[in-house]
């Protein structure tokens, strides 16, 4: 019999509630979806909750569940965007989420994101990185736009500090200050309220910020943290269970969860995180890596933004999207001679557009493929989904579940 590998397709907060505009159906129940249905028609569905029924998760905790790991294994926000920009932490390493911001003589923000600068960061980034202080150094690397991250590596850490961050503009940055009262918070809050107005004199000096000004654009002068984690010691899924894995993302924090996880990652411009993204080419790039890995990640975004921009008919227009990228994927599968693939389709939570926010609402799961018990669900949906022979389970089942079929879960009893 041929090995078994593994196929899993994530609509970033599929899930949905009911739409007015759409008639009281979900943007899934709308939307055109043949391909979709395809695979449901040839497995079984059901619905599954990341963590526990009627719990929101976040984009990185829900990831992190549908790689194996569980709400103990969270280590923050922060650590997860290191790794999604290629920074490789470790164990009490703390990062921080931080903006590019612009900043007055008064220290009052005046833009959180300094324009939303596009170009320069890299340079700006170069001039923080390795900077010292103390016993501690400094990791940074600059991301999307204005975000970036900041990494504090040295003994007697913490990441029960408060973030910097005010939230909106026509305020001052906030003073860093401990959450709890040990010494390992103090001593983080201090580093960072003497770090950050020091890293703002040398980002005031930078060359760019100088051409900036005289552009009359907002120098990106100061930095704004938030979202602290402290990296803990965990496993790699890969190394633990003995597979090869890959995911084939735009979004950094999906790249760092699967990084946490031992994932080989994959991304090209033409990836954009939104409704403009080459579906064809990710589906290019997860065939070609299903052809030596055991498991392979593909992920699609525009879902979720949707559902944050209460734009039910977009939803519509992104899963028919997200459609068209699993046709792709079909027509591409053949070229996998020696291994049966299992199609697996999840969401790492729900995003209804009512809320604009991430909801506890399960999500609607299939596993499909010439080994799978079919049930008799031929439509991929919400509701269709609770009819199938899946059940309900949570995130870790089901990552357990594709895992057996890879047959590297460990037998329990003798």
């Amino acid at each position: 019999m041929m090995k078994n590998k593994i196929l899993l397709t994530i609509a970033d907060g599929l899930g949905d509630r009911p739409c007015e505009s759409l008639g009281w159906k979900t943007p899934l129940e709308a939307a055109k979806k043949e391909n979709l249905n395809a695979i449901a028609a040839a497995g079984s569905s059901g619905l599954m909750d990341l963590h526990a029924c009627g719990t929101p998760v976040g984009t990185d905790l829900g990831h992190m569940i549908l790689f194996g790991y569980g709400l103990e294994d969270y280590p923050g926000r922060g650590p997860i965007e290191a790794f999604g920009e290629g920074l490789l932490l470790q164990e009490g390493d703390v990062a921080f989420r931080a903006n590019f911001a612009t900043v007055d003589s008064a220290n009052m923000v005046l833009d959180r994101r300094a324009g939303r600068i596009r170009t320069g960061t890299k340079d700006l980034a170069h001039l923080l990185h390795g900077y010292k202080i103390d016993d501690v150094e400094v990791l940074f690397q600059e991301a999307t736009e204005h975000r970036a991250v900041l990494v504090l590596r040295g003994p007697s850490l913490s990441a029960a500090v408060t973030d910097s961050d005010p939230k909106k503009e026509g305020l001052p940055y906030r003073k860093v200050e401990p959450k709890d009262t040990s010494i390992e918070a103090a001593r983080t809050a201090d580093l960072l309220n003497r770090l950050l107005p020091k890293f703002g004199e040398i980002l005031a000096d930078a060359p760019l910020n100088k051409e900036r000004t005289q552009a009359g654009h907002p120098p990106a002068n100061f930095l704004l943290t938030r979202g602290a984690g402290q990296m803990p010691k965990l496993a790699k899924m890969t190394e633990k269970y003995g597979f090869t894995g890959a995911c084939v993302a735009a979004e950094s924090t999906v790249l760092g969860a699967a990084r946490l996880a031992g994932f080989n990652t994959i991304t090209e411009s033409c990836l954009t995180g939104n409704l403009d993204t080459d579906v064809e080419r990710k589906a290019r790039l997860a065939i070609d890596a299903l052809k030596n890995h055991d498991f392979v990640c593909l992920h699609f975004k525009a879902t979720d933004l949707m559902g944050h921009d209460n734009n039910p008919t977009g939803k519509v227009h992104a899963v028919e999207h997200y459609d068209t990228m699993l046709g792709y994927v079909r027509t591409y599968l053949p070229e996998i001679h020696d291994a049966n693939v299992i199609v697996a389709m999840a969401a790492d939570h729900s995003t209804p557009c009512e809320r604009r926010e991430h909801s506890g609402d399960p999500v609607p799961i299939v596993i499909a493929g010439h080994n799978i018990r079919k049930d008799d669900v031929i439509v991929y949906d919400e509701m269709h989904a609770a009819r199938g022979g899946l059940l309900r389970m949570t995130g870790r089942m089901f990552h357990d579940f594709l895992l057996d079929y890879l047959e590297v879960m460990p037998k329990r009893g003798n």
